[in-house]
């Protein structure tokens, strides 16, 4: 199949190209937004500049829902037309990261992009890797976070147009294990910050959470198709009523699959941690760790996990104290004064955490 033909399955129709004055802006502009972002790496360096003025990219018609998409096999990146080049987006981010990402083979065939595998039919790692791209993209325009509401979850994020859910669950991922390391993952196309985690959870985890992912961005295109037919067939009312109730059913598995994927990598990481604690430092830096995961987790009404999860691992941490056969380093009257002190006064603060009724709720 010719390129031009690939390009014509993918609802691309092109209607002109960038400019070279616009396509060398744009590479200034993400030499120089990396730098500023990351300015004790040598990330922002003459080859990316180098790299990026090379690139095709085009105005183009796109598949409904998509802006921007960058095309792997002719290197090039197509725009929607109301795209605007008067700053830099994350939306012009992203799509030149993917091109960073490219790791190729000794016969120009692509393997790798960022976490996806290229080897492998399925593309694993594709949600993982849309998600962590948009988090640096936003970083690196220095998008603000604020809270939204998808599906009845409720969270905050700093890319609430652009894989709010997937980028949701990545970022608890990366207040674990560390942003930069999911940074340098994601433009430098390695595993270090994979088996960082792995190492600090379990490889189950990681596949899981790693499909969870993919699952979710598979059932929200399923919703985004049913409901353009609906749109386009509203006089097919049979159809367009089982269509609508097929919507509600993925709605309801979405929150159900991000809810029980946010508790896996609390409990995996948390669970494990715990069991490597021997001195009065390193359970006040857990207990706080823990206790400021709430800042990254979702909530909906009901969700009481979090919570006891808390409650249990605060009950956990006296025992162990308390236990004489364990060697913590520590003046156990003081400090289990300070931390009785400071668990009751977090309980009161978690017992309330429930969607606020002046969050404006935003709905795919």
């Amino acid at each position: 199949m010719s390129i031009k033909s690939e390009i014509k399955k993918e609802g691309i129709e092109v209607i002109r190209a960038l400019d070279t004055l616009t396509i060398n802006s744009i590479a200034a502009n993400i030499v120089k937004t990396l730098k500023n972002t990351f300015p004790e790496k040598s990330i922002g360096t003459p080859k990316i500049f180098s790299s990026i003025i090379k690139l095709n990219m085009y105005i183009a018609n796109l598949p409904k829902g998509c802006s921007a998409k960058y095309f792997y096999k002719n290197k090039s990146i197509y725009f929607s037309p109301d795209t605007s080049f008067d700053e830099i987006s994350d939306l012009i981010v992203h799509e030149c990261i993917h091109y960073l990402q490219e790791r190729v083979n000794k016969y120009g065939k692509l393997v790798r992009l960022g976490f996806c595998d290229f080897t492998d039919s399925s593309l694993p790692g594709t949600g993982l890797n849309e998600a962590a791209v948009q988090l640096l993209a936003s970083k690196c325009v220095n998008k603000q976070a604020e809270m939204v509401t998808y599906f009845d979850l409720t969270f905050n994020t700093i890319s609430p147009n652009y894989y709010p859910l997937e980028c949701a669950l990545v970022n608890q991922m990366a207040y674990l294990v560390g942003e930069d390391l999911l940074f340098d993952s994601t433009i430098n196309s390695n595993d270090n910050f994979k088996t960082q985690f792995i190492s600090l959870t379990s490889k189950e985890t990681f596949e899981m959470v790693e499909y969870n992912i993919d699952l979710l961005i598979e059932m929200q295109e399923n919703i985004t198709n049913l409901t353009s037919y609906n749109e386009s067939h509203f006089d097919y009312v049979n159809r367009v009523k089982k269509n609508c109730n097929k919507i509600e059913e993925f709605k309801t598995e979405i929150r159900k699959v991000f809810l029980d994927t946010q508790n896996m990598i609390l409990t995996a990481y948390f669970d494990n941690a715990i069991n490597l604690l021997y001195t009065k430092e390193a359970i006040s830096k857990y207990r706080t760790k823990l206790y400021n995961f709430r800042n990254f987790i979702a909530v909906s009404d009901g969700y009481t996990y979090f919570n006891k999860y808390y409650i249990a691992k605060m009950t956990d941490l006296e025992d162990k104290i308390d236990n004489p056969m364990n060697p913590i380093q520590t003046s156990l009257v003081v400090y289990k004064e300070s931390f009785l002190k400071a668990l009751f006064g977090r309980l009161k603060y978690l017992l309330n955490l429930t969607p606020k009724q002046s969050y404006v709720e935003k709905e795919n």
